[in-house]
């Protein structure tokens, strides 16, 4: 499940990524394909077929639970040496109470899901594979501060896990389901 930012936002982060990609060691990283940018709520794993109609109501009545709230991308962070990402601010409460509604709906379809872990909201730009000092990288994110837009929707999308066996490749994102929120 998650939240997905609208294209001018997008292109925002989109500016500040390309001016990391001449950064020394940009190129040892793995850059997520800005077509798939989004805010993950919750990562459901594998949902079963028969589960889908059921999940998809109560993501419905999570979404409609919900009011709409502002976000904005700003500054940038790092899990460990593994991950960069672009920072949230904004209506991050709200967004944090999506995450929570979304998996617990999941929960209540039947879907396995993992351990719960406090939500931490991001929107993923790259990951390193050699442990890469992601240090400059964030320092250069660190002013970034993108324009608020309002978050209106839940999504829920696949992955699709590549397949073609060509090193690098990363999954591809398609949306299956949309839901307004306060609606």
């Amino acid at each position: 499940m998650a939240v997905l930012p609208p294209p001018p936002r997008l292109a925002e982060i989109g500016a500040a990524v390309d001016e990391l990609h001449a950064l020394p060691g940009a190129d040892r990283l793995r850059w997520a394909g800005r077509d798939d940018w989004h805010l993950t709520l919750a990562f459901l794993g594998e949902v079963a077929e028969p589960v889908l109609p059921d999940l998809h109501d109560r993501l419905a009545r999570a979404a409609h639970r919900t009011p709409p709230f502002a976000l904005r991308l700003h500054g940038g962070g790092r899990f460990g040496d593994k991950v960069l990402w672009a920072g949230v601010a904004g209506g991050t409460d709200a967004l944090r109470l999506l995450a929570e509604r979304s998996d617990a709906a999941a929960r209540r379809a039947g879907v396995p899901m993992e351990e719960h872990r406090r939500y931490h909201p991001h929107l993923t730009l790259a990951r390193s594979r050699s442990g890469a000092d992601l240090h400059p990288y964030v320092d250069a994110l660190a002013g970034f501060e993108g324009t608020a837009w309002q978050t209106d929707e839940l999504a829920l999308v696949r992955s699709r896990l590549p397949v073609s066996g060509v090193p690098g490749e990363a999954p591809r994102y398609e949306v299956v389901g949309r839901w307004g929120l306060g609606e």
